[in-house]
């Protein structure tokens, strides 16, 4: 994607994540941020801070370019036109009122750029009640149902460890993103494609919502454990740690039963069949509780791996990020800081594919406002400057190792 430039005028989490994506994917990635600069800059009562920016900002902002644009000026709208003209796409997480207001409506944008791909995130509906209607990642999740089979078994709805919402919208907006540029590529005719938060927590329902379209029966909160497949569990170890252990299909559960030497349970009329195993799984789990306090959390997930058992150690943050796999998969990548040279270790890129490099720091704010506008529109430095001084645009402090 390094022949294609998007426009990143979103902000906080789920818009910004969908922009790093196209930036992993290989697109020039321009963030257009307000005077006052993206709101997920300032969380620090929210986060942990590095250099200055809070690690929310740093999570989603890698591989991208920084502008500050008054788009609320007449001035400030015109410059963002230009950009359009020489961009691909352009994504934002207005209001829905807000862009026909800000004339980033898409007879508005395809009047400039008639290839353009606008991608559209929203949190519930852009029309009635709902349009103006605040969506946070808490209050999307527990309207979508999701809250409701997540927790342990007849206890209080949980909701999920990181913002599913937010950042399941923004995978949705990144491919429906490249799904518009590839239209325009094919027909030359832009387009408009709108995500709502609320619609991606309910399409990931899938087979839960379809189970209850089929039988009436209204999913709930299981625990680790999953409702139709035993056992599919998490178990107490001798050490307090958890082993996950899902040894789907019958070839599975017997190699287990063997690894675990009790090659009797894969015989015994409970736990013979996967319906059955269903039907006595608190006796199961009665048996499997007893196994696994025998050794440590790290015995058991090396034992079953060596005989291909699908389980695993439940792995803390921490131990996530520094077990082997990550590294050799690249995914904790570590970068300097442009400015103090200072390291920090940032997740790595999920797509692999041949000259993938890693995405460069996230920019400061204002950072290549003036690089930007030289580079794509032609400005000329005295119109750079006019507009800075009209307080249109900012020009934040520059860094020359990424200009």
């Amino acid at each position: 994607m390094s022949d294609f430039r998007v426009l990143d005028l979103t902000w906080v989490l789920g818009g910004p994540f969908a922009s790093q994506l196209l930036a992993q994917l290989g697109a020039e990635v321009i963030k257009v941020e307000p005077l006052e600069g993206d709101l997920s800059r300032r969380v620090s009562s929210h986060s942990t801070v590095f250099e200055g920016d809070s690690g929310f900002f740093l999570s989603v902002n890698r591989g991208k370019s920084s502008i500050a644009l008054d788009l609320k000026s007449k001035e400030g709208r015109e410059v963002l036109y230009d950009l359009v003209r020489e961009s691909d796409a352009i994504i934002y997480g207005f209001a829905p009122d807000v862009p026909k207001r800000l004339g980033l409506d898409k007879a508005s944008l395809l009047a400039v750029n008639p290839r353009l791909a606008i991608g559209q995130l929203i949190g519930l509906h852009d029309k009635g009640p709902y349009a103006k209607a605040p969506a946070f990642d808490l209050v999307v999740q527990a309207m979508s149902g999701v809250m409701s089979i997540t927790g342990n078994k007849d206890a209080e709805p949980v909701r999920l460890g990181y913002q599913a919402a937010d950042l399941t919208g923004g995978l949705y907006l990144a491919l429906g993103c490249v799904a518009l540029m590839l239209k325009a590529l094919k027909s030359g005719q832009g387009d408009l494609l709108q995500v709502s938060l609320l619609d991606c927590q309910l399409a990931m329902l899938t087979w839960q919502a379809q189970n209850y379209f089929i039988s009436d029966v209204i999913p709930t909160a299981n625990g680790a454990r999953h409702p139709v497949i035993a056992p599919s569990d998490i178990y107490p170890c001798s050490d307090e740690q958890f082993i996950a252990l899902s040894p789907t299909g019958q070839t599975f559960w017997e190699t287990f039963c063997e690894a675990i030497g009790r090659a009797d349970l894969a015989d015994d009329p409970r736990f013979d069949h996967p319906v059955r195993r269903i039907e006595n799984v608190e006796s199961l789990t009665q048996e499997l509780n007893q196994v696994f306090r025998t050794r440590t959390a790290s015995e058991w997930a090396a034992h079953l791996f060596q005989h291909r058992v699908p389980a695993a150690l439940v792995n803390n943050i921490a131990q996530a990020t520094s077990q082997p796999l990550a590294h050799e998969r690249r995914m904790v990548e570590e970068l300097v800081h442009p400015r103090t040279l200072a390291t920090l270790r940032f997740l790595g890129n999920p797509f692999k594919y041949d000259g993938s490099e890693p995405a460069s720091y996230p920019p400061a704010f204002g950072e290549h406002t003036r690089t930007v506008l030289s580079r794509v529109c032609g400005y000329e430095d005295q119109q750079i400057n006019q507009l800075i001084d009209a307080n249109i645009i900012f020009q934040g402090a520059m860094n020359d190792k990424t200009q």
